[in-house]
């Protein structure tokens, strides 16, 4: 099979002023960025919904691969491709795991969104929009602490970090204004990449331009020296109108298209492990209003993404989700059931059986949301016979159907039997969509909720740090939120080691911060990093451009 991005250069796009002429819109309507990228205009999120919302979300994600994105982008074709107006709803990628590991973000197979490079680069540059907007607040920032401080901030209490959309572990600590004089008040710095920006959490979550502006004024840069702590906010500085400016753009959803020519509006790009991993409200919002049918995704598995979708940004949203996919492969519950990588291609019914109970906890987390479910099984070419009615009967079991999709070969075409059934749940009604927890309760209720409820865990244990965070957040106005917990992805513990469907453990929360702009409360979990690091091969050492102009190596 071909590459993902042979296959990428090997369609030719349609128009995008034809792809927006099918959701009722003309030329006039949008802003071209070239011939296959668009712009959608502000009164489009504003619309009424008339389209149905379904969720694909995934189990925890292994070195076997699950194929979220994939399948998102395929059930979308699918649905096309048998009469329903769907729109597909994702996030755009972060150059970080473009040029690191992970690759981009635009599906894979005969199941991606295209221009495939363009989206994986620059795009429409939403994100170095976002970079800039949050470098201005940054610089705004130290310039008021070097004219005077006339707010007082201390130095010590700087919590605004700077962003960069790579990875960079060098970033994550250091020392910022050496040299004296001219160069600036001597601190600590450190580096989030723009994924877990609050910029790019508040351009996700904005309902509107005016909620834009006030969320990034709320956004919390520090606190005053002394007793008193007071929170110092991005309004005080009078950074706000400046730093909307530079978002006035960014903050409309980008228009571009599957392999087989359906819309795909893709925009805003949290990741789901240190932020929200959520495409943004507007887009979804569009495509409500555009399409009958609208497919989105959330960052890695139901504990993280799915999590986050109903319980800040379909709350925030107003949202209502009828219908959920949940995809796994049986390489990667054989990987939860203890099995090495190298084992896979073989039939182990053994480990697959081990396995099954994390398949079952992905089930119960979004069924205790009130969301019907579908497990759609991404083939692999060594699936047995004997692991697939494994994995259908255990599924069965609990009253969910399992439904094989071979969207990565076969595109639209592998993903028809799925969309029938994602359009009988959808006809069948049947969702009372309700987040998990109530956000007048305390930091830590909320906090204990998910651990018990989605993780499976007993509870949480605090650092010092955070215990004094919490009270900090609390007596400032900032407790009454969602909790956003950054945590790594592989494991429902804080663990990465420890797959499948560990029991009798407890989280262990390092640090929680507000995110007063964003509307959540995040609290780290074990040792994850809000500025991830490059491998010892990145991806980037395999790219090139050649003669013609086409990229090479880009995945």
């Amino acid at each position: 099979m071909l590459s993902d991005i042979a296959i990428a250069q090997s369609v030719k796009p349609r128009p995008i002023t034809d792809v927006a002429r099918e959701l009722g819109l003309s030329p006039d309507d949008i802003d071209l960025y070239g011939k296959f990228k668009a712009k959608l205009p502000d009164e489009v999120s504003q619309r009424p919904s008339k389209g149905k919302l379904v969720l694909v979300t995934a189990i925890s994600p292994t070195p076997a691969g699950e194929g979220k994105s994939t399948v998102s982008v395929g059930l979308a074709q699918a649905l096309r491709k048998i009469g329903t107006n769907a729109v597909l709803c994702i996030r755009e990628p972060s150059l970080g795991p473009v040029f690191g590991v992970k690759g981009g973000a635009a599906g894979g197979g005969y199941s991606q969104v295209i221009p495939m490079v363009d989206i994986n680069l620059h795009f429409t540059g939403d994100f170095h929009a976002i970079s800039s907007a949050h470098a201005l607040l940054s610089a705004m920032l130290d310039n008021s602490i070097f004219q005077g401080n006339p707010h007082n901030i201390g130095t010590d209490r700087v919590t605004w970090p700077r962003t960069i959309d790579m990875n960079d572990r060098a970033l994550r600590h250091a020392t910022i204004g050496l040299g004296g004089g001219t160069n600036g008040i001597e601190r600590k710095e450190r580096w989030v990449i723009i994924p877990g920006s609050e910029v790019m959490a508040i351009v996700a979550l904005a309902s509107s331009r005016a909620d834009l502006e006030k969320r990034l004024g709320d956004i919390v840069v520090g606190a005053t020296a002394g007793d008193e702590r007071r929170p110092v906010r991005a309004r005080e500085l009078k950074a706000t109108g400046a730093m909307t400016i530079l978002l006035s753009d960014a903050i409309r959803p980008n228009l571009v298209q599957t392999l087989e020519g359906g819309p795909a509006l893709v925009h805003a790009g949290p990741f789901g492990n240190i932020a929200h991993g959520c495409n943004s409200i507007l887009a979804t919002k569009a495509g409500l209003a555009l399409g009958d049918v609208v497919v989105t995704e959330a960052g890695f598995g139901s504990d993280l993404g799915a999590e986050k979708f109903f319980d800040i940004k379909c709350r925030f949203g107003g949202l209502n989700p009828e219908a959920a996919v949940l995809v796994a492969t049986v390489r990667s519950l054989k990987m939860q059931g203890g099995l090495d990588k190298k084992q896979l291609t073989t039939e182990d019914l053994g480990a697959l059986d081990k396995g099954l109970p994390h398949l079952e906890h992905h089930i119960r987390n979004v069924q205790q949301f009130g969301v019907p479910v579908v497990v759609a099984i991404n083939r692999f070419a060594a699936d047995t016979d004997a692991e697939l009615k494994m994995v259908e009967n255990h599924a069965a079991k609990l009253g969910v159907r399992v439904v094989l999709c071979e969207v990565h070969a076969k595109g639209g075409a592998g993903g028809e039997s799925l969309a029938r059934e994602v359009l009988a749940m959808l006809s069948a009604g049947g969702s009372h969509y309700a987040p998990l927890y109530d956000t007048k309760l305390p930091i830590k209720n909320k906090i204990d909720t998910i651990v018990r409820k989605v993780y499976g865990g007993d509870g949480a244990d605090y650092s010092e740090a955070a215990e004094g965070q919490i009270a900090y957040l609390e007596a400032n106005g900032m407790g009454a939120t969602p909790v956003c917990i950054a945590k790594n992805q592989y494991s429902l513990t804080d663990d990465a080691t420890k797959l499948g469907k560990p029991t009798g453990f407890r989280i262990a929360i390092k640090e929680v911060y507000g995110s007063a702009g964003a509307g959540f409360v995040v609290a780290k979990a074990g040792t994850i990093m809000t500025m991830p690091g490059l491998p010892k091969v990145p991806a980037a050492e395999g790219m090139s451009i050649d003669e013609k102009g086409e990229i090479i190596g880009l995945s």
